[in-house]
């Protein structure tokens, strides 16, 4: 695995092995903090970011590598001078030994891939994906519930724009015995691609026309923001289900509530104190897979030496 673009070209294997470096790393950061010496590593962001872009750039310090950084490329950066992403990503991979990008352009990612020559993590595509979020919404699942196979999960809000839900559906539907259940607001409804992708992976999809259509003993609920930039219909009336301790008691003991943030006002604050509410620790998972990550792609890319799952001894 020399790059990570998508969310659709991971393996089981592959993803496992990296969850087996991020287990690593959560016993044990300082066993890393030299791995990666002598590299640089690029963060390139034309959109705002804060938790990926500085979940990425703690993770490339904490394996040794160096960064070098610009944030809000496409007013700050060449961007703005008209020069294209492609030439961008050929100049910047002259300074640094990856480049992790994120771009308003759904295709941004296979366009910077066509040119580069180092390594092209994908750090969110316009309303297509999101791969290393989807990489510890995974992680955090398997987690909190010991396992991934036979879940069920209840993805809630924006997810025809979603490219977080996008992402987290592509790589758990790698498990099996996977259900999904799916509450949108109305003309936001998970677009047919990725039905049909789910439907080819044997993956459970339910959509929901109610919010208590979704069962109470879900393993897990998945609420997203309405990407509101993302929006081409001005006219689109939205009304949002605002979970709270009152909507959110109906569900068991056993149900964790995930949300890769921001979550504006779509989660309220009296649920932060509850034991279900893991989205601060998801968000801080990050950081052990996105270094997992990193120094996955630097051993297969550069020859390091990394022991894969099928090579892994028994």
């Amino acid at each position: 695995m020399k790059n990570f673009i998508t969310a659709e070209k991971i393996t089981r294997g592959e993803l496992e092995d990296i969850y087996t470096i991020a287990d690593d790393i959560k016993r044990d950061k300082n066993k890393y903090r030299t791995a990666l010496s002598g590299y640089v590593i690029a963060t390139l962001f034309y959109e705002p970011s804060t938790r990926t872009r500085l979940s990425f750039e703690s993770s490339i310090q904490r394996l040794g590598a160096a960064v070098i950084s610009t944030e809000n490329a496409r007013e700050n950066a060449s961007a703005k001078k008209g020069e294209s992403l492609e030439d961008t990503i050929r100049i910047v991979q002259g300074y640094s030994d990856m480049i992790i990008l994120r771009h308003f352009d759904v295709h941004s990612a296979e366009r910077a891939l066509s040119v580069a020559k180092v390594p092209i993590i994908n750090a969110g595509s316009g309303g297509g994906e999101h791969p290393t979020q989807g990489l510890l919404d995974i992680y955090t699942i398997r987690e909190y519930r010991g396992k991934v196979d036979g879940t069920s999960i209840a993805v809630m809000g924006d997810l025809k724009y979603g490219r977080t839900a996008h992402s987290m559906l592509k790589l758990i539907s790698l498990y099996d015995g996977i259900t999904v259940y799916g509450f949108s607001v109305k003309g936001l409804e998970l677009p047919d691609y990725y039905k049909d992708f789910l439907a080819a992976k044997k993956v459970k999809y339910i959509e929901c026309k109610a919010f208590t259509d979704i069962p109470t003993d879900v393993n897990f609920i998945y609420q997203t923001r309405v990407q509101t930039e993302r929006i081409e219909d001005a006219d689109l009336k939205i009304e949002e289900m605002i979970l709270n301790k009152e909507n959110f008691a109906r569900f068991s003991d056993s149900t964790y509530l995930l949300h890769p943030l921001p979550r504006v006002d779509k989660i309220a604050s009296d649920l932060d104190d509850d034991k279900r509410s893991i989205y601060f620790n998801q968000a801080h998972n990050g950081i052990p897979t996105r270094m997992a990550l990193i120094y996955y792609i630097f051993n297969d890319f550069y020859n390091l030496g990394v022991i894969h799952a099928d090579k892994r001894t028994k």
